[in-house]
């Protein structure tokens, strides 16, 4: 039998995993007399796999537990032996400990380089060029607390060209100064992707879930991508634009994983060992862009992984500890926090909160559906016109809107990250903070102050913020998709931290004039710390990031592990899944598998329903108005036949012949038949066919066929009707069909 995943193809009572790499050959001339046998005279290709297609999970693992069985048996001959069996078994716990160190080694230089290229656009610290603006003035002795930004040692542009920072010039100075170095980084990184690295463009998650489902993309997961990634990813977030390197830092810390790889002789060899370190990889990623180590395990789980043994978690949960402590010792924030927004909050919510944050989780519902059908109708815009044509006028035009937009905004020319803290932020007695801008009561008792009434400098803060979030919503369902790194954690944090702040000032008003009220009254007195607005920003950005990814249970822990506290865990709990509810009710996709399928990347969701009632004959190749069934013969089949079964048909993988003639014999039989003296050597194949494919019948449901292929990760099915071959199921043909049951077109799947 002879399959691949490309097209339809005949087989007798054999499967064989071909090699899609490989190519029909046959070098003609006298050969030796012996049997030719290609796992005793190894051919270069075989065993491998081209690009855009999909490795065979079954026999990957067939292959391991091979190798382990041989290295098992071996180790109790010799203590040479026994200690390669040790090292074999340490080396995977090696392999993590160096992906933690480099990632969170990365992470934190990424984290330094973009918050001083970020503070560029202001200013330049005139002491130390390399410090950013707060840096700079907290190595200043002339500092106030109220004025911490404020010091002779940072210089804006004006103050540099013109001497003054005060006056129309010089703002305009600054304007134009910031519009300047935005265009600049952004140009910088469109540019290095498109010339040296296409593959670091976006986000990165999408195509980790499509490569970790055991599709191969080859050089997504290179040496180049990884340094353009790095160096354009400091730029585009540097930029100002509205996008976050939270996704981006997972596609590094993958990159990384699969380059060390290649140290490891089981995981260099292996595709699906290889895809339980970028499994591993995928937690460290969100480990060191949030400071979330069990978050990150937990995100590979339920959002990335296609494949997560119990083994993956442990070593998961080993490398998001050591990049954690990496990224801790590096200290890149310079707050001895793993993340910029580390917060902690002091009053504890009471129920009747819950229904403030049930609607702030309606809000990132309705707010996540809007984005991922307004976001993918842009980039499906941006593909199918002259738009796509021209990445580098798109990206420089989006940045200067920005930059033009956000600039007179001091909410909106801030970063994303920055952005959050401010609004996470619980107002102590000397914050400075326009947000923290009350009226002033006698009234405290130790640190924690009273509900007060809002002064003029609040009331201006919540105006901008209004204005803020209006322009976040726009101009992120334009960024995201560019051809720049691009995460969306950041972005949407924003939107849902500004809604919060927003509902929180206002419930905290509610209370502080209506205290007496029945809704009140009992539980918030005069005088008292009764409503946390920052819990509020937290709630409501936890409801908007989940309503555009769908994440429950690793947001909850992320967003957890951000605040360090515990007994916000329920409020947290109850906007993460009222947002699923209402993002769900219009369309069951998030963001990254609605990109999945606008590339059409060949990934079977597991979490999609297979609702069609068709059958496995109704999917199956050939169909009723196809050529008959081609098939390899169990014996008396010769090379030249082979030959010209192999040129007559339309598969992806084929065979190689080396050192035969045409009319050598092709053995697929245990025993070699007895051959003439002067006969050419007979080509064995039994030992590179499948003895045991995976059968279904004709009548098997295509929901329970989906199910198989998901769970075992197959390449193809024979489909059998009472024990004769009727032809085969591939993973592009349930794709196919799959899309063509819901209106889709079944040629936009990307497939070899």
């Amino acid at each position: 039998k002879k399959c691949s995943d490309g097209a339809s193809g005949g087989y007798e009572e054999y499967s064989r995993n071909s090699s899609s790499s490989s190519r029909a050959a046959s070098m003609n001339g006298n050969g030796p007399t012996k049997l030719v046998d290609p796992l005793e005279d190894p051919v270069p290709g075989v065993g491998t796999y081209e690009d855009f297609n999909t490795i065979d999970w079954v026999r990957e693992k067939s292959k391991d537990r091979d190798r382990h069985r041989e290295i098992t048996n071996k180790s109790r001959q010799s203590t040479v032996n026994l200690l390669h069996s040790v090292s074999d078994a340490f080396s995977g716990w090696l392999l993590m400990l160096l992906v933690g160190l480099l990632s969170g080694a990365l992470a934190g230089g990424i984290d330094i380089a973009a918050h001083w290229m970020t503070a560029m656009k202001e200013g330049v610290c005139v002491v130390h060029f390399w410090y950013n603006h707060e840096h700079c003035c907290w190595a200043s002795n002339e500092t106030t607390f109220q004025e911490r930004h404020h010091c002779p040692q940072w210089q804006s542009w004006a103050e540099l060209i013109t001497g003054t920072s005060e006056g129309a010039f010089a703002y305009i100075v600054n304007f134009l100064m910031y519009i300047f170095w935005a265009l600049l980084f952004s140009f910088l990184a469109v540019a290095l992707v498109r010339a040296f690295a296409p593959y670091a463009c976006g986000s990165g998650i999408p195509e980790i879930k499509t490569i970790l489902s055991g599709f191969i993309i080859r050089g997504y997961l290179g040496k180049w991508t990884l340094m353009i990634k790095i160096i354009t990813l400091v730029l585009a977030v540097s930029s100002g634009l509205s996008l976050g390197k939270e996704g981006p830092l997972v596609h590094v810390a993958c990159c990384c994983a699969n380059i060390l790889c290649h140290l490891f002789t089981k995981y260099r060899k292996n595709e699906a060992k290889r895809r339980e370190v970028l499994s591993a990889a995928a937690a460290v990623g969100v480990s060191v862009a949030f400071g979330a180590p069990i978050g990150g395990v937990l995100f590979s789980l339920e959002e990335v992984s296609y494949y997560f043994p119990l083994k993956t978690l442990w070593r998961s949960f080993f490398a998001a500890l050591v990049a954690a402590f990496t990224l801790r010792s590096i200290n890149p924030f310079g707050n001895s926090q793993l993340v910029l927004f580390y917060v902690e909050f002091h009053a504890p919510w009471h129920l009747v909160e819950l229904a403030p944050f049930i609607l702030l989780g309606i809000f990132g519902g309705l707010w996540g559906a809007l984005f991922i059908k307004a976001n993918i109708a842009w980039c499906r815009r941006r593909k199918t016109t002259r738009l796509g044509h021209y990445p580098v006028m798109e990206v420089l035009v989006v940045t200067a809107l920005t930059a033009l937009i956000a600039y007179p905004n001091i909410y909106t020319r801030m970063s994303g990250a920055e952005l959050i803290s401010e609004l996470f932020n619980d107002c102590s007695r000397l914050d400075s903070s326009q947000l923290c801008g009350y009226q002033q009561v006698s009234l405290c008792v130790g640190n924690t102050l009273p509900d007060r009434p809002a002064g003029p400098g609040l009331y201006t803060a919540l105006w901008q913020l209004a204005l803020a979030l209006v322009f976040k919503m726009m101009i992120t369902v334009i960024t995201f998709g560019m051809k720049v790194p691009s995460g969306l954690f950041i972005p949407s944090m924003a939107v849902g931290a500004i809604t919060g702040r927003l509902l929180g000032v206002g419930m905290e008003q509610l209370a502080y004039y209506n205290h007496d009220s029945i809704i009140f009254k009992g539980w918030c007195s005069q005088g008292a710390d009764c409503i946390t607005p920052g819990l509020y920003a937290m709630v409501g950005a936890a409801a908007c990031l989940g309503g555009v990814t769908r994440m429950t249970v690793s947001l909850v822990v992320i967003m957890f592990e951000l605040t360090g506290g515990l007994e916000y865990i329920v409020p947290l709990m109850a906007a993460t899944m009222t947002s699923k509810w209402v993002a769900d009710a219009f369309g069951r996709e998030g963001i990254y598998e609605a990109h999945i399928r606008l590339n059409g990347y060949p990934f079977l969701e597991p979490k999609e329903e297979f609702e069609h009632s068709s059958l496995a004959v109704d999917v199956m190749r050939p169909r009723r108005s196809d050529p008959a069934l081609a098939v390899l013969t169990q014996e008396g089949m010769t090379v030249g036949e082979v030959e010209a079964l192999v040129e007559s048909t339309h598969y992806s993988g084929t065979f190689v012949f080396i050192c035969v003639v045409s009319s050598s014999q092709v053995v697929f039989t245990e025993h070699t038949p007895s051959q003439a003296p002067d006969a050419p050597p007979p080509l064995r194949l039994r030992g590179i066919m499948d003895l045991s494919p995976f059968t279904v019948t004709d009548h098997t449901p295509m929901d329970i066929t989906v199910d198989i292929f998901r769970k075992l990760g197959l390449r193809q099915c024979l489909v059998t009707h009472n024990g004769r071959l009727l032809g085969i199921i591939t993973k592009k043909d349930i794709l196919k069909h799959m899309a063509q049951i819901t209106n889709r077109d079944p040629d936009s799947i990307l497939f070899n």
